[in-house]
């Protein structure tokens, strides 16, 4: 049997982030070869992620970020079972190195994402193999992006909550940026402005507004202009470009841009939210 040190078993435990014994063990059986004892560890790391596949990982951390140009923005969603694993730096470094190869590869989905090669294997193999070093279920649940001429993340404290806003302007200072993206995260709007809303929400909107005011015995002839105003009051709470701005109540996030810029404007956005 190889002489093991613990030397040995410190540098098997930086390459894989394994437990000291587990190390340990996986050196003696690979009689000290480094590369048998993280393949050993590799698979069953595999094998212990496999025996939690039923279990629900909805912890976790939602990180997004834009490329170097400012031009393209990423978010991905990395689940565990624990909020205490969700707050390890191991967990959260996981999820930043996806989310910096993600901005190299460009993937176009969640699938892609997960088929994307990090240091010589696919990230879901990479979430796979980290999953079974800690015996939690991790589990990569979505991922999305967006172009613009300007893009903007933001994520709020606790990594449960994050959002990305494109812009049609480049040159604006980055706090305005910013605001915008805090907005979407307190506010949730449903879209940019009134003519991106589906057709489907507009259509529910209108038949709950019909609904309500029959059930106040307002006439039938009346119903649609009612049915009309709700829904210019739905526009301004559920729109982002027509909400009111947060940080100042007397402006529409559309008042607040035109203030700094009088063509800058929201072109899109991305909403998602853990557990908040």
């Amino acid at each position: 049997m190889s002489n093991i040190t613990a030397a040995d078993v410190a540098k098997l435990r930086r390459l894989t982030g394994a437990g000291m014994m587990d190390c340990k063990k996986a050196l003696e059986e690979a009689a000290g070869d480094f590369e048998k004892g993280q393949e050993l560890i590799r698979k069953r790391g595999q094998a212990i992620a496999n025996k939690r596949a039923d279990r629900e990982a909805t912890e976790g951390v939602v990180l997004a970020k834009t490329t170097t140009d400012g031009k393209k923005g990423m978010m991905i969603a990395l689940n565990c079972e624990t909020d205490f694993v969700a707050k390890n730096a191991d967990f959260i470094n996981l999820g930043q190195k996806i989310i910096d190869g993600a901005l190299k590869a460009n993937p176009a989905d969640l699938e892609a994402l997960k088929n994307m090669v990090i240091d010589g294997q696919k990230a879901s193999e990479l979430v796979t193999e980290k999953s079974g070093i800690t015996g939690e279920k991790f589990e990569l649940s979505f991922f999305d992006r967006i172009e613009g001429t300007a893009v903007h993340a933001y994520i709020h404290a606790g990594n449960k909550l994050a959002t990305l806003v494109a812009f049609n302007k480049t040159g604006i200072d980055t706090q305005v940026y910013r605001d915008v993206a805090m907005q979407v995260a307190a506010m949730n709007p449903v879209s940019v402005d009134k003519d991106d809303v589906p057709e489907k929400i507009l259509a529910q909107e209108m038949e709950i507004a019909r609904e309500q005011a029959r059930r106040e015995g307002k006439p039938e002839n009346m119903l649609e202009k009612i049915a009309q105003g709700k829904l210019n009051k739905f526009y301004k709470e559920s729109t982002l470009m027509n909400q009111e701005f947060i940080k100042d109540n007397k402006l529409t996030v559309r008042q607040y841009l035109e203030s700094q810029n009088k063509e800058l404007k929201a072109t899109g956005f991305v909403r998602y939210t853990l557990n908040v």
